[in-house]
């Protein structure tokens, strides 16, 4: 087996469409022009189309046969809030917003599969297009979820894919186990006691307290994490005062926890709370901390990640396929899917002189699009097959 001819044969088809969508990025929930040209497409191809789930998103529906096999393929559709620094003539038309990660490459690779199976029917059974809204920390999987993906759409395995900068376009990762993140966002309030910059001693000033904080929090990584155990703590923002000579009554410091298991998580959560609020109260001020964890870990189930190995070892020979790797400090909310539904999200090269994702540099590769869509197009005739033994 080789790359899809078909798919191959839509190279230059595949690239208008990609740069159409790059040139008009759009952020979570507010994929309306995406969800329209991905649903107008899905119809063009003859393939039922079920919107609003989860608000922009939409499931395109092929079924063959009577089998009642079905397996799910997903792509995200959202962009970044980023100002694009690209000057070529696909470089985005919406001012400080760009596809800086890559997501309109995904829905074209998803696209490419789409048509191409809508033409042929090589398979038994029911296909799951999920084109997903907001994954970039909006919670997008779970709104879908919320919606009733699965119970709508029941899939009896999932695939997803991610562009990987650095990685030459025709290599894949497939790894079974952990292979993203958790991901939390938190903010910690200080309250003092605002006043004169000339007369600290009558105020609490937070500003000091903040920066101990900061300066503590450092510990949980060092002294409170086993060395072996690979977590990320960091301090993205600090929000305070507005003045020269006014002491400010509240300080707001921000940032970010990566993690990969939920239970390191929730200790993690624990911890920050009761560092922040004694040092506040030590300090006569009081700290409230706000957590939220967007992303839980992607864990690729086994069996799916062999077969999907299995997939681009066909498609583009064993020695382009990493079947083993350390897991990323990334996040990504396909996780969300993944334990609802035992999956793959694997990792597609986009070259090695790629810019790096969120860079308002980057762009997706366009060569990388027909091995995506032959993926999506071969694991689906693969796992449909009629005369699969399951």
């Amino acid at each position: 087996m080789e790359l899809v001819h078909e798919i191959v044969e839509m190279e230059a088809e595949l690239s208008v469409w990609r740069r159409n969508i790059h040139a008009h990025p759009e952020l979570g929930f507010a994929e309306n022009r995406t969800s329209d040209f991905v649903a107008e497409k899905l119809t063009e191809f003859g393939i039922q189309v079920h919107r609003g789930i989860g608000k922009t998103g939409l499931v395109g529906v092929l079924r063959e046969g009577n089998e009642t096999n079905s397996i799910g393929l997903r792509a995200d559709m959202d962009a970044l809030p980023i100002h694009e620094k690209n000057q070529f003539d696909h470089c985005s038309k919406s001012e400080g917003t760009m596809h800086a990660c890559g997501h309109d490459g995904h829905t074209v690779m998803l696209l490419a599969a789409a048509k191409y199976l809508a033409e042929t029917r090589n398979f038994q059974g029911q296909v799951n297009f999920i084109f997903q809204p907001a994954e970039e920390g909006l919670g997008g999987a779970r709104a879908m979820i919320k919606d009733g993906l699965f119970e709508k759409f029941p899939c009896d395995r999932i695939y997803a894919m991610h562009n990987g900068p650095g990685l030459p376009v025709g290599k894949f990762s497939a790894v079974p186990g952990v292979r993203t993140a958790a991901g939390a966002f938190f903010d910690i309030d200080i309250k003092g006691k605002g006043g004169h910059g000339a007369f600290p001693h009558l105020a609490i000033d937070p500003i000091p307290i903040a920066a101990e904080v900061v300066s503590a929090l450092q510990t949980l990584i060092s002294r409170s994490t086993a060395p072996n155990e690979s977590v990320v703590l960091s301090v993205t923002k600090i929000h305070a005062g507005d003045a020269y000579n006014v002491i400010p009554d509240s300080a707001r410091l921000s940032g970010t926890i990566r993690t990969f298991s939920m239970e390191k998580m929730k200790e993690l959560e624990s911890h920050l709370n009761a560092l922040s609020q004694g040092i506040a109260s030590a300090h006569g001020a009081s700290a409230n901390l706000i957590f939220e964890v967007p992303f839980h870990p992607v864990v690729n189930d086994e069996p799916a990640t062999n077969f999907a190995a299995g997939i681009c070892n066909d498609l583009v020979g064993e020695n382009n396929v990493y079947r083993t790797g350390d897991p990323g400090t990334g996040s990504e909310d396909f996780s969300f899917m993944t334990e609802q539904v035992p999956g793959c999200y694997l990792v597609i090269g986009n070259g090695e002189q790629s810019n790096a994702l969120h860079n308002p540099n980057y762009d997706f590769n366009d060569e990388a699009l027909v091995f995506g869509g032959s993926f999506f197009a071969r694991v689906t005739e693969s796992e449909l097959a009629v005369d699969r033994v399951r």
